[in-house]
Parts: structure tokens; sequence; C-alpha cells
């Protein structure tokens, strides 16, 4: 799975309506908050690997009603305590000995 988060932009007013239908329009609905900024919303998702990230955007989220201008990050890699830097042996190398 990969993570992606979409800042939306909404028609004035329809900040609530916007994040009310991104939550409900998905099957694994995606965290949204509210912000401060030239965006309204944030939305992280989770999609597979496989998923062609424009398409998805251009279909599933663009088609809200209420929504203006979006921007995607695409995430590479969440580092936690069990994966991320510590997975790369050039930055951390397995202990000699």
């Amino acid at each position: 799975m990969r993570a992606i988060y979409v800042l939306v932009k909404c028609e004035l007013g329809k900040a609530y309506e916007v994040a009310d239908q991104l939550v409900e329009s998905f099957d694994r609905p995606p965290q949204v908050h509210s912000i401060s900024g030239r965006y309204d919303l944030i939305a992280q998702f989770y999609v597979s690997g496989d998923t062609d990230i424009g398409r998805f955007v251009n279909t599933r989220i663009h088609s809200i009603p209420g929504i203006v201008d979006t921007e995607t990050i695409i995430c590479f890699n969440a580092f936690t305590p069990d994966s991320g830097l510590r997975d790369d042996p050039e930055t951390h190398p397995a202990p000699s000995g």
C-alpha cells in the first residue's frame, strides 16, 4: 500500500460538505482534516502499489462537487521504529561482531 495526501481547495462555504463526501465516498475512508492556508482540507488515502494515482485523483476525487483545486503528495517511505532509515544499509549498517 502506498500513502498519498491530497490537499483540497473548496468552493467558499463547502469545506464541510466536501469533507463529508470524501469520507462517505470510499470503501476505505480517508482521514480528512481541515487546515489553514491555501487549501481547506487534507485527505490521506492508502492505495495499492499498482494504482494509477493520477486516474484515482481525477476520477474519484475531482468528481466530488465543491472541489475547486487539488494538489497530490505521493509518499515514498514511512519512518517508524521498525522501518524507514533503519532498513537502509548505507545509513544504518549492520553492527559488526
